[in-house]
């Protein structure tokens, strides 16, 4: 296996060849017919303080990955280190512990808000779970958190219907980072926000990963908002990982061909830009029934013969740069291209 390691500090996450597969039962003994390859071997680091963007098209994976980390979900395969303590086996008891370490900031705030509590118990739950001081020192960091995220305290007796789209998902960020987390898995934050709210959230995400030197995992679709808020991005296509660089290098010179289509369709803000379109034929490939070889090759337009048997294994380029494509094979073997 390859590893995909990020450079400088120490990695909070390391992904190894995660897997994940649902059972499809179907008929009156629910009899099982075969499996959903939500997540079918998929590997990188993030380092403390670094932000990694996941992206894809919807229904590819990403946010499986994120529940997986978190281990709300069981792998079917492959190990999830978190400061060095493989978690991925861990009973509930045993995992516990290491549930501070990670939290989670949900694509739908007021889903994941009881709407019973007030925005200060909800702030203070997880403190009080971990038993993370006395009520005093509580009551102080949750003031201190309303603040940093731009509440006034007043706002700490009102409740979750009481506040904006946008206001929501800042008390979901204030509550994220209540118990002082070294990794935050964002599931597409912003996607339910307005354009100009969207800016706030994104901006206040940067501002407090800086703060607190956080290592943060933002799933989106919007590539626009990933490339203003990622040190790094993994592009993921029906459970596989195609391509993972730095932002800069993955804008200018994206080399696997669904990067090239996805990054095609990024608006430009200058009109008088034109950009050429890259039209993607065909459907995604499902996950029950993927296609032999490359998943991207029944829409790929330089599909070779060599793409429809070989699943491309995800390998270096260049420092940091991997992508998982036969036209960027390192062995030199390029065969003849067929349209």
């Amino acid at each position: 296996m390859t590893s995909v390691s990020a450079s400088g500090p120490e990695n909070i996450l390391s992904v190894r060849a995660v897997k994940k597969h649902f059972e499809v039962r179907k008929g009156l003994l629910a009899k099982k017919v075969g499996n959903v390859y939500a997540v079918d071997g998929v590997s990188f680091d993030i380092a403390r303080g670094e932000t990694l963007g996941l992206v894809g098209e919807s229904g590819c994976g990403k946010s499986t990955v994120g529940r997986l980390i978190l281990r709300l979900l069981d792998l079917t395969a492959g190990e999830v280190h978190l400061k060095g303590v493989n978690i991925s086996e861990l009973t509930r008891s045993e995992i516990l512990p290491h549930r501070r370490e990670m939290q989670m900031v949900f694509q739908d705030p007021y889903s994941s808000l009881n709407p019973k509590l007030s925005a200060g118990s909800l702030v203070s739950e997880p403190l009080r779970n971990f038993k993370q001081g006395t009520s005093a020192e509580i009551d102080q960091r949750v003031q201190m958190l309303f603040e940093r995220v731009g509440f006034k305290r007043e706002a700490m007796e009102r409740y979750p219907h009481e506040f904006s789209g946008g206001q929501r998902q800042r008390l979901g960020i204030a509550r994220a980072l209540a118990v002082n987390p070294s990794l935050i898995v964002a599931d597409e934050p912003v996607s339910a926000l307005d354009v100009s709210v969207q800016a706030q959230v994104i901006n206040l995400l940067i501002d407090l990963q800086e703060e607190f030197n956080l290592a943060l995992l933002f799933i989106s679709h919007d590539l626009a908002v990933v490339e203003h808020v990622s040190h790094r991005i993994a592009v993921m296509y029906v459970g596989k990982l195609v391509e993972i660089t730095d932002t800069k290098t993955l804008f200018k010179n994206p080399l696997h061909p669904y990067t090239e289509a996805l990054l095609s369709a990024v608006p430009v803000p200058d009109p008088r830009v034109i950009k050429k379109k890259i039209i993607i034929k065909g459907d995604v490939a499902s996950p029950i029934n993927p296609p032999s070889g490359c998943r991207f090759h029944t829409r790929c337009p330089h599909v070779m013969d060599r793409c429809r048997v070989e699943d491309p294994a995800l390998q270096e380029m260049e420092a940091g740069h991997r992508v998982a494509c036969h036209l960027h094979d390192p062995s030199g073997f390029t065969p003849s291209l067929k349209s």
